[in-house]
């Protein structure tokens, strides 16, 4: 059993995988290409990506890769919390610019599904925190890109202090929107 829910974004969509509780804790199928394809989504995963964060207000993103090598992500967080984020860079979409924040936790065991065409970013909520993600295409650094994760034309209501923030040097130097070229039409 599998719940599949479109955001205001309809393109991202929230996965709910079933869980099965017991006395020994929980089991959760978090991907089963079957079922997948049953709702709708039928991506070729190829790599699997984990990422841990031992503070809170760390923030990863907001990245993409440009084609040919650009990924869907199949997110979710193995412990502790997240709040996750997508930005549509797709310069004819409606929705260009706009974006979808979604709290991922081991806890509610939601996965949010980040089409091609997408920056995504998370901000953990908790120290100790690890992110998987399933993704379409290998890494590729000369096309792995990112955009300003502060950038003021997105309004995305980061869950941290700026002055709290930790970030790596290459979020740090991310381009605005505005100067990021179009790469997804």
């Amino acid at each position: 059993m599998l719940t599949v829910t479109s955001t205001v974004i309809p393109a991202v969509k929230i996965v709910e995988p079933r869980r099965f509780n017991d006395s020994r804790g929980r089991f959760v199928e978090t991907w089963n290409r079957r079922r997948f394809l049953e709702n709708g989504i039928g991506l070729d995963f190829v790599q699997d990506n984990e990422s841990g964060s031992a503070l809170a207000g760390t923030v990863r993103g907001l990245h993409f890769q440009k084609p040919p090598n650009a990924q869907d992500k199949l997110v979710r967080v193995a412990r502790g919390r997240v709040l996750d984020v997508a930005v549509d860079i797709r310069r004819t979409s409606k929705t260009f610019g706009k974006h979808v924040a979604v709290e991922l936790s081991a806890e509610n065991g939601r996965q949010l599904l980040v089409p091609l065409g997408f920056a995504h970013g998370f901000c953990t909520l908790e120290p100790d925190t690890v992110v998987c993600y399933k993704v379409t295409a290998p890494y590729s650094p000369e096309d792995d890109l990112g955009l300003a994760w502060d950038d003021p034309d997105l309004a995305i209501s980061w869950p941290v202090a700026v002055a709290h923030v930790l970030l790596s040097d290459k979020d740090l130097r991310q381009p605005a929107l505005r100067d990021l070229p179009s790469y997804f039409e």
